[in-house]
């Protein structure tokens, strides 16, 4: 798949571009941004997140940061808990487009699911290799997301934050049975849960 003008010219109007970094983590938030492209005008090298080094991800985070309308939306542990990672991910896009401070015609949201909004929008499976503004958006997420993990990492040393963002590697998987849960760790998600099991068998 190649990015695309099409997507934000058949839009039409203030169109933003969103995409969401961190569903799968054991811990931490979920991240999105919300990115408003002026028509035809993008930072060279942009595309989707995943298929980018992370040096080139972070040089271009800053310059879109620089140079575009953004905002960024987050959805806490404690909201991922209580409403499932789905709806959480949907939240933290509301906060996204919200933070952009002004309106929009319509939004672009990577995906095939939608957030319950009033916004006119349109759900584009594989959009962060197909539309310019949620390629952009990705790239904000995941770099907002990275430099939050290894921010983590260096209050909760021993999970391998910095290195694996949170997600169920082996090292992180050693931390937890090691360290046992942290308030950074997503409770719902079945390996904390186990983790939390065993914890209380050992206790008891």
């Amino acid at each position: 798949m190649t990015l695309d003008w099409a997507w934000e010219a058949r839009a039409g109007g203030t169109v933003a571009g969103v995409d969401e970094a961190g569903r799968g983590p054991w811990a931490g938030p979920v991240i999105a941004a919300a990115v408003i492209l002026a028509p035809g005008h993008c930072p060279a090298g942009v595309n989707d997140s995943k298929q980018l080094s992370e040096a080139r991800r972070e040089r271009l985070h800053d310059e879109l940061c620089a140079t575009v309308v953004f905002g960024i939306g987050t959805a806490s542990v404690a909201e991922i808990d209580a409403l499932n990672i789905h709806w959480a991910t949907m939240l933290a896009m509301e906060r996204a487009v919200a933070a952009l401070g002004r309106p929009v015609d319509h939004v672009l949201v990577d995906g095939n699911r939608l957030p319950r909004w009033p916004h006119a929008a349109t759900a584009i499976v594989g959009g962060d290799a197909r539309c310019h503004s949620i390629a952009a958006a990705s790239i904000i997420a995941k770099v907002a997301r990275d430099r939050l993990m290894r921010a983590l990492d260096a209050e909760c040393p021993g999970y391998g934050w910095a290195r694996n963002k949170g997600y169920g590697t082996a090292d992180h998987a050693r931390g937890l049975a090691a360290l046992g849960v942290s308030h950074h760790h997503r409770r719902s998600f079945a390996p904390v849960r186990v983790a939390i099991a065993a914890a209380s068998q050992s206790c008891g």
